[in-house]
């Protein structure tokens, strides 16, 4: 009687994604009740990418459980729910082979410790992480569009709120940053603003009581309070690890005008702009 582990993933936590989640894994339950000589160990769910296993809670614990010899076998739905890595899925494939477990790719009908699977695996599995990049080039092309459309992606900051690709000026929080930006036409450096905002005890966008310089540079340098929009000033340089680096001009960056309300006129934000150059100098 071989004791198996099942493991199951989708990419979002989208209500369809959960779903699918719950179907592999009543499927691959029922795989298991119609074997006789299997018995159901443990399941391991996640929800994250399949081109790395770092945001893979579950898959890390399966490995670990593994080495333990926690189980004899993992059965899995097809190859790409297991990775769309090529490199990762050979490396654990072999980790757990070393260990005398295997997995058992129903979709596939491929299972690792059989002397043929390693090469079968490598071009199935070369084929999900295409797959994966062509998905990717797609999500990456209609983000490019809905930008050039004016679309607004990223988060709400001091002054203005963002919601489902709009960005509204906050009443409040535009006074904290017309005060700001008055200080330092005064040529008051963001070391004195913070220090005195500080002391006024007026909360930062995220509610906190002390401020930064830094913080404060970054607002004074923020063309979107003028009403001007520029975006992919980061951009994901590697579709398999989803790291974000910031575009020193490997990329256009996508500018648009007046592309919302103000909330500092633009002869007050040069201004601004050159006495921060100047005491850079």
């Amino acid at each position: 009687m071989k004791r198996v582990a099942i493991y199951c993933r989708v990419s979002t936590d989208k209500k369809e994604q959960k779903k699918s989640l719950i179907s592999q894994k009543e499927f691959l339950e029922k795989y298991i009740s119609k074997n006789n000589n299997l018995t159901l160990e443990k399941v391991y769910l996640d929800i994250g990418s399949g081109l790395t296993v770092s945001n893979r809670t579950e898959f890390k614990k399966m490995i670990k459980d593994g080495l333990s010899h926690k189980y004899d076998l993992i059965l899995t739905k097809d190859i790409s729910r297991f990775s769309r890595n090529t490199l990762e899925t050979l490396k654990y494939i072999r980790i757990l082979k070393n260990k005398n477990i295997g997995i058992y790719f129903l979709k596939e009908d491929v299972f690792t410790l059989e002397d043929t699977s390693e090469i079968r695996i490598t071009i199935l599995s070369s084929l999900a992480q295409e797959e994966s990049r062509k998905i990717s080039d797609r999500v990456k092309f209609g983000q490019k569009v809905s930008m050039e459309k004016g679309v607004v992606f990223g988060r709400s900051v001091l002054g203005y709120d963002v919601k489902n690709g709009d960005i509204r000026v906050n009443k409040e929080s535009s006074e904290i940053v017309k005060l700001i930006f008055s200080l330092a036409e005064k040529e008051l450096s963001p070391y004195k603003i913070a220090k005195l905002l500080t002391i006024l005890k007026i909360p930062t966008y995220k509610g906190n009581l002390t401020w930064n310089a830094s913080s404060i540079h970054r607002i004074l340098r923020n063309e979107k309070y003028i009403g001007d929009l520029v975006q992919q000033k980061t951009y994901t340089k590697d579709y398999i690890s989803h790291k974000r680096v910031y575009n020193k001009g490997e990329i256009d960056f996508i500018t648009i005008k007046n592309h919302h309300t103000p909330i500092i006129d633009r002869e007050t934000f040069e201004t601004v702009q050159k006495i921060l150059d100047k005491r850079k100098k």
